[in-house]
């Protein structure tokens, strides 16, 4: 291990792995972004990269955090935001997989994310991963002790072209157990003036390339959507406070039924409930 992780870290070089938005919030809306921050600790130099391959997707979700924050306002909803790159752990992927600590995102090589000793993957999982999904776990099974209502969102962009083939989409919405709700939040951003939103694009929700969704969310019997926003639409202020004004317009009425108790936690129990 170099001599500078052996060195007591800082605060603003090593900070808190997840920044809370908003606890108190009453919506029963919970936000997650786990791609809201390129930061790497100066330790790592920049994994081998240089500063515009940090600026790049590659290193965050580009307009995710912004988003979130807008939202975490707008819906008075509590949010929990990533402050650490993807490129040191990637927090939307189970540990064990390839993608978890990429050693090549898109067609960038990481150089600096090659044959990493065990303890160094593990000190990432243990000061990052671990404490990040943890606090989420703490929060979402205390709302369900008390019989709070809720419904998960994770937001995240993408970008317009991927190894070279377009994506279409202006936004996407991903979902596994949820459906329903994934279906007609499709529907209403259709109807609200955005063509061709993607359905499960552009990837599908699951258990081995996704993390928040599955476990936070579909074990839980917590209705559990990822929003995608291509991230050309998310190049300035007034865009994503457009984004975010259209996001909850879309969402209200499910946030509706959910806050009344009206919309159970899974669709088997939607569609038996009459309100598919």
């Amino acid at each position: 291990m170099p001599e500078a992780a052996r060195r007591p870290a800082s605060s603003t070089d090593w900070p808190d792995p997840v920044e809370l938005l908003n606890m108190t919030g009453t919506s029963p809306i919970v936000l997650i972004c786990e791609h809201a921050s390129r930061h790497i600790p100066v330790e790592y130099a920049g994994l081998g990269l240089g500063p515009a391959d940090l600026e790049r997707h590659i290193a965050w979700d580009i307009g995710a955090a912004a988003l979130t924050r807008r939202l975490s306002a707008l819906l008075d909803a509590p949010a929990f935001l990533a402050t650490y790159s993807r490129l040191l752990i990637d927090l939307n992927r189970p540990v064990d997989v390839a993608s978890s600590i990429p050693v090549l995102s898109e067609d960038t090589d990481i150089p600096g994310n090659h044959d990493l000793p065990p303890a160094e993957r593990a000190r990432r999982i243990q000061r990052i991963f671990t404490p990040f999904h943890d606090r989420i776990a703490a929060y979402l099974d205390q709302r369900m002790s008390i019989g709070q209502p809720t419904l998960l969102l994770t937001i995240h962009s993408f970008t317009p072209v991927y190894l070279g083939k377009a994506r279409p989409w202006p936004a996407g919405i991903l979902f596994d157990g949820a459906r329903v709700i994934g279906e007609r939040l499709v529907q209403r951003l259709e109807a609200d003036g955005v063509p061709d939103v993607g359905t499960n694009e552009p990837y599908r929700v699951s258990k081995q390339a996704d993390y928040a969704i599955p476990v936070h969310g579909d074990q839980r019997d917590i209705p559990a959507i990822l929003v995608e926003i291509r991230n050309n639409g998310l190049g300035s202020a007034d865009d994503i406070a457009a984004w975010a004004d259209r996001l909850v317009r879309v969402i209200a009425p499910e946030t509706a039924e959910i806050a009344s108790g009206l919309a159970p936690c899974c669709d088997a129990r939607l569609t038996s409930g009459g309100i598919a």
